[in-house]
């Protein structure tokens, strides 16, 4: 076959590479996105190794997280609200420049000889303020970027974004910190910041609609969505396979007790999950032609359980490695039209507190999934845990599929919060 014959299977199989293409704006933004979450990747994992170093205790290194999830979901929703305040674009890029602060303050600590753990929580908890005002504006400006047939590709390319950041940013941050010490990393970071900011600051002004810009606020964006079945769906499903089906910190034990293994299978476990959230980025191309995009996450999030459920069932590594994989491409096709349609059926002026609560929803609903299935597994078992978990998953994705109707017959084309 030749090439130009090739070249439309391939627009059909691989991401959708439009965006890119089409709008200079969003070209930067993504490019320098995708450096700044592979920074952050690297400096999230440096700060977890120095404060084992620290300590010596793995309870200091989970309170790592607690001092990022908390300020996450406590001023996600307040991120949001000033987001349909204020010109987005400088929040984007005052947001982005705390950040980029707050890692060199971190760099210059580790330069002075400054080790004190209570310096990385604040540092830490500052950084997770910063990332929950900046993240709601970010994905906000994207429908005023594009075109709304392209943004199913947009979220597309923003998911490689965000897997990349996961699986690069550790990888090169375990390299960095072995071979010139935290402070590289830290330094790393913050020179990776430069790629957002460059992309920010060249955006044209993103300001609201005044008249009703003066009046945004947290309680407007959920009454509004108390209002809205389709989004207000959007979020149901997701906790349907994040709160019930999320077995990722039942890994350790499961790695020692199903597969005789020890941190190295723990290592692969949690991996495999965001390698198939990349493929599913990667081969993304078909999404553009979906329209019924309440179905697809219905269909993504039903996958999800049914991979989970199965995963609980086998006891070959590869056989499980291979469906959590498959799991986290049904993540991503699920992520993609969920925000999808918050960008494309909530009005301009309400985007910024949707997406507050989509960070509020994607930061806690997995926590909330770890308590739960460490707890089923404490009184039960793993197996039961990981079984069970997916196929609640299923029935209860079901039981939304039943209520909502109109999440069902929802169409791109004719799109309705």
């Amino acid at each position: 076959m030749t090439a130009t014959g090739t070249t439309p299977r391939k627009r059909r199989i691989l991401a959708d590479l439009t965006p890119l293409r089409s709008s200079a704006d969003y070209r930067r933004l993504w490019f320098g996105n995708t450096v700044s979450w592979i920074g952050q990747g690297m400096t999230t994992l440096a700060v977890s190794l120095q404060v084992y170093d620290l300590t010596r205790s793995t309870f200091s290194v989970g309170l790592v997280g607690l001092f990022s999830l908390i300020p996450l979901i406590v001023f996600g929703l307040y991120g949001g609200a000033v987001a349909d305040t204020v010109d987005r674009r400088k929040l984007g890029l005052y947001s982005a420049s705390g950040s980029a602060a707050l890692s060199a303050a971190l760099a210059a600590a580790a330069f002075a000889g400054v080790h004190h753990v209570w310096f990385l929580y604040g540092v830490v908890a500052l950084q997770a303020v910063c990332a929950a005002l900046n993240s709601p504006a970010r994905t906000a400006m994207i429908p005023r970027l594009l075109p709304p047939e392209q943004l199913p590709a947009a979220n597309a390319l923003g998911s490689m974004t965000m897997t990349s950041g996961m699986l690069l940013g550790p990888m090169l941050g375990g390299l960095i910190v072995g071979y010139g010490g935290y402070q590289t990393a830290y330094l790393v970071d913050a020179v990776a910041f430069g790629a957002a900011l460059y992309a920010m600051w060249r955006l044209p002004a993103m300001l609201p609609d005044r008249g009703r810009a003066a009046r945004a606020s947290v309680l407007d964006g959920l009454r509004f969505l108390a209002t809205r079945p389709n989004i207000r769906m959007t979020f149901f499903s997701d906790f349907c396979a994040m709160i019930l089906a999320h077995p990722r910190a039942l890994f350790p034990a499961v790695a020692v007790l199903w597969y005789g293994g020890d941190a190295r299978i723990t290592g692969l476990l949690v991996a495999a999950p965001a390698v198939g959230a990349l493929l599913g980025g990667v081969f993304s191309g078909w999404q553009g032609r979906i329209r019924r995009h309440g179905v697809a996450i219905l269909l993504a999030v039903a996958a999800w359980g049914t991979a989970i459920a199965v995963f609980g069932l086998t006891r070959n590594l590869w056989l499980g490695l291979f469906f959590l994989a498959l799991a986290g491409c049904a993540d991503t096709v699920s992520m993609v039209f969920r925000n999808t349609m918050l960008q494309a059926a909530a009005p301009d002026e309400m985007r910024g507190r949707l997406q507050g609560v989509f960070l509020v929803v994607v930061a806690g609903g997995p926590r909330l999934g770890d308590f739960l299935a460490g707890s089923v597994a404490d009184l039960t078992s793993p197996a039961v845990a990981v079984t069970g978990g997916g196929l609640a998953c299923v029935l209860a994705i079901g039981l939304l599929a039943l209520r909502g109707r109109g999440f069902v017959r929802y169409d791109a084309r004719e799109p309705t919060p």
